[in-house]
């Protein structure tokens, strides 16, 4: 049944705002308050908690949903193959500029001249001149030279205080750990039994990562439709950029570990430049750490944080996310809000809609070339006549995603009897989803639909609107039809 009448309209933002959920925001009265507040996607991180929370977690977002009438995504983060130091006495040992030190992959308790890394191929891995970063940066050590079986000697090069258990980088070395560790596989597991709607892989290295990946989730369960986000933070994946794009789902500008990964500078221009590959792709893209890092303690943003969100949001991000700001903050529902006056602001300005996608090539052999052509058709359509909507039939969520790269001024409306892609288009920029699962014809099901939405207040009399549908609608193919009419 058309479950229509359960709908919570929502002021209506294009850019999608993911939460990371922790000790401050994984009650059920902080998830709603944060999905009202403006959060669109969930993201559960693996690197912390325990199955026992995350059960409660996903059980607390679903809730939610189902109370609001929203459609708030899950993101599961892998964890990834992060190297650590070990324990350190006293938590915490003094490292002084031009002293060696030992790092050793027999475990033991660090000390300011020997300490324990968690990656047993280190000694094989690395070579003398390499750097290792520890701490986000904050600690600088060079290879002197390895024994290419369990130990490494160093000098530190940039001392500070070492604690426990701090992530280690190396920029310069091919690291021959797999992208999915045994952790990972087990709460890869996990995440694929509770149907979460996307999969977060750390780390990735090269195409192969993601490709692997989706085989795990394939032969898991062919009904399970989890889609992947690549997490960019290592100088190798954007060298195979274009190739990890054509086979990832979406993209994650992951720049803290990017930020120490690759010189600071650099940072800006990779992330523009990845929001324009996925815009091309026709694959959603998030820009994430650090966004509003100053709300967590403090309940407003920095002018220069405001900033770095309303960048992104110009410059086509799919989605902006919070990490510590929500996981761990003292304010986590009042940060989405900040974020979404901000999101809000931006997206009146016109000059942020109607990409110049560049029409799609003729090739009567590319199975997808009569869809595109119908999504680039509307969005042109759209433009031209000032459309207030865009609605469009989907079972897969194919016609979504593409019609959202051409980021039409018009809404994008997505009707689909298939319930488990509305959460999982939460993701994609300016995309709201409904279900409805009436099989009528083509004729009947576009006046019926425009009734809903008139009804419920989305478009009104004498809006102009486009339908896009597959006909004949039974079929649920590929779309091949555009309609251009006004509501009465």
């Amino acid at each position: 049944m058309c479950c229509w009448f359960s709908i919570i309209k929502r002021k209506m933002k294009r850019t999608k705002i993911v939460v990371t959920l922790g000790p401050a925001s994984s009650s059920a009265e902080v998830i709603e308050e944060m999905i009202k507040a403006g959060a669109d996607v969930c993201r559960i991180n693996f690197s912390h908690g325990t199955y026992e929370d995350v059960l409660q977690q996903i059980k607390n977002i679903r809730d939610s949903n189902k109370k609001l009438g929203t459609h708030t995504a899950i993101l599961a983060d892998l964890q990834g193959p992060k190297l650590r130091i070990g324990s350190v006495e006293n938590n915490g040992v003094e490292l002084t500029a031009g002293s060696e030190i030992l790092i050793t992959t027999t475990e033991c308790i660090g000390t300011a001249e020997r300490v324990y890394i968690t990656y047993p191929q280190f000694p094989k891995d690395v070579k003398a001149g390499e750097i290792i970063l520890i701490d986000d940066g904050k600690i600088l050590l060079t290879v002197i030279e390895t024994n290419g079986k369990d130990e490494v000697k160093a000098t530190v090069s940039h001392g500070g205080i070492l604690s426990s258990k701090k992530g280690v980088n190396l920029p310069n070395t091919k690291i021959s750990l797999p992208c999915l560790t045994e952790k990972d596989l087990k709460d890869l597991d996990f995440a694929l039994t509770q149907k979460v709607d996307w999969i977060g892989l750390s780390f990735v290295r090269s195409a192969s990562d993601i490709i692997e990946l989706k085989h795990i989730i394939q032969k898991f369960d062919h009904d399970v439709r989890t889609k992947v986000v690549a997490k960019i933070e290592k100088p190798e994946a954007v060298f195979d950029i274009d190739a990890i794009i054509k086979e990832t789902d979406a993209l994650m500008v992951a720049r803290g570990d990017l930020g120490v990964e690759v010189p600071m500078q650099e940072v800006p221009v990779i992330q523009k430049m990845l929001v324009r590959k996925c815009l091309e792709a026709s694959k959603p893209v998030i820009i994430a750490t650090q966004m509003m890092e100053s709300m967590i303690t403090n309940i407003s943003p920095s002018r220069a944080e405001v900033n770095d969100v309303a960048n992104s949001v110009m410059d086509g991000a799919d989605a902006v996310m919070l990490s510590a700001e929500t996981s761990v903050g003292k304010h986590p529902a009042k940060v989405v809000e900040a974020m979404t006056k901000i999101i809000e602001r931006v997206e009146q300005e016109s000059n942020i809609y109607n990409r110049d996608n560049a029409a799609p090539e003729l090739n009567l052999h590319n199975e997808r070339f009569i869809s595109d052509s119908i999504c680039y058709t509307a969005a042109k359509m759209a433009q031209r006549t000032k459309a207030a909507a865009i609605i469009t039939m989907t079972h897969s969520g194919y016609t979504a995603f593409k019609l959202s790269s051409h980021r039409p001024k018009a809404a994008i409306y997505v009707f689909t009897d298939n319930y488990s892609i509305l959460t999982t288009l939460s993701l994609v920029w300016g995309v709201q989803g409904f279900y409805y699962d009436k099989n009528i014809s083509t004729d009947h099901t576009i006046a019926d639909i425009k009734f809903i939405l008139k009804k419920t207040g989305f478009i009104k009399s004498n809006d102009l609107i486009i339908n896009i549908a597959s006909v004949p609608l039974s079929e649920k193919g590929k779309s091949n039809m555009v309609k251009l009419s006004a509501v009465e």
